[in-house]
């Protein structure tokens, strides 16, 4: 089943007193381009996101954003500076001594002083193995997205080629009638001309006439393309490229049986299959 380009995931993870928090968008893209943004303590792990996302996902631009945030909800744990304590009561009382008063240095002035009380850091590395195993998990959201998407867009195309099938149908069961009456017409101006053609040329002319608007070439190969893109939105790996190319023939063969169109059904058809052709090259661009 195909998968389009476009998709969106999140996920939050918890490690000690953080939230971890990542983010995964798609666009549509030629090539597979993917952008991490990670908290400065977490850049050691950029190469391995960037990897572990080229390994899930095969064209597209991704952006991929982490934040790590402290949980307001969960007590902080706190240190005590001791030494950085002992340091400033020794210099209260030789500034006291010196000054000859008593020292004045209460525990609220000592809670103010920066660096007194303070936050431990985390473990990085157990923080960047909880954002790492985080980031399998929001991929994994973001290739279901995709999917999902990917489903509609395999609907919208089975859809269209239906479709095109339908009018290339309707133009092979019209081609009989057609030809019969294109050479009844050319037989009926030569009688008309009043002159006498030498039968030869005659037959000659009316076969030419023939395989000027003779299309069954064009219908079969639309037939074949259409039958290679149901094929295509069946497999497993990345085709958008395949139905990129599949597209333009489709679009190629129908400029030819625009141009040999013989009557106004023929130009119709050649038009309505123009406009579902376009309406499937757009949505084919967003196809992985």
């Amino acid at each position: 089943m195909i998968r389009s380009m476009t998709g969106y995931a999140r996920h939050e993870a918890r490690f000690e007193d953080c939230v971890l928090t990542w983010e995964a968008r798609s666009v549509n893209h030629r090539y597979l381009e993917v952008t991490v943004r990670l908290p400065e303590e977490l850049r050691g792990i950029e190469p391995a996101c960037r990897a572990r996302a080229g390994e899930r996902l095969g064209r597209g631009k991704v952006e991929l954003g982490l934040r790590v945030a402290r949980d307001s909800g969960v007590p902080a744990a706190l240190t005590v500076n001791d030494a950085l304590i002992d340091r400033l009561t020794d210099a209260a009382r030789r500034v006291a001594g010196r000054a000859r008063c008593s020292p004045d240095l209460r525990v609220t002035d000592l809670l103010r002083w920066p660096g007194v009380i303070d936050s431990p850091p985390p473990d990085t590395d157990a923080l960047a193995r909880t954002a790492r195993e985080a980031l399998d998990v929001v991929l994994d959201g973001l290739v279901e997205t995709r999917r999902s998407e990917g489903e509609r867009l395999a609907t919208l195309l089975t859809t269209r080629c239906d479709a095109i099938a339908g009018h290339a149908a309707r133009v092979r069961a019209h081609m009989p009638q057609l030809r019969t009456a294109v050479l009844e017409r050319l037989r009926e101006r030569v009688t008309r001309l009043g002159v006498d053609a030498d039968p030869g040329r005659l037959e000659q002319e009316l076969a030419l006439a023939a395989t000027r608007m003779d299309v069954d070439e064009e219908l079969d190969r639309l037939d074949a393309h259409i039958a290679e893109i149901a094929s295509a939105l069946g497999r497993e790996e990345p085709v958008g490229r395949r139905l990129d190319f599949l597209i333009q023939e489709l679009n190629r063969e129908a400029n030819t049986l625009g141009s040999k169109a013989a009557d106004t059904e023929v130009s119709h058809s050649a038009v309505e299959l123009k406009v579902l052709i376009e309406q499937m090259r757009e949505q084919v661009q967003n196809v992985e």
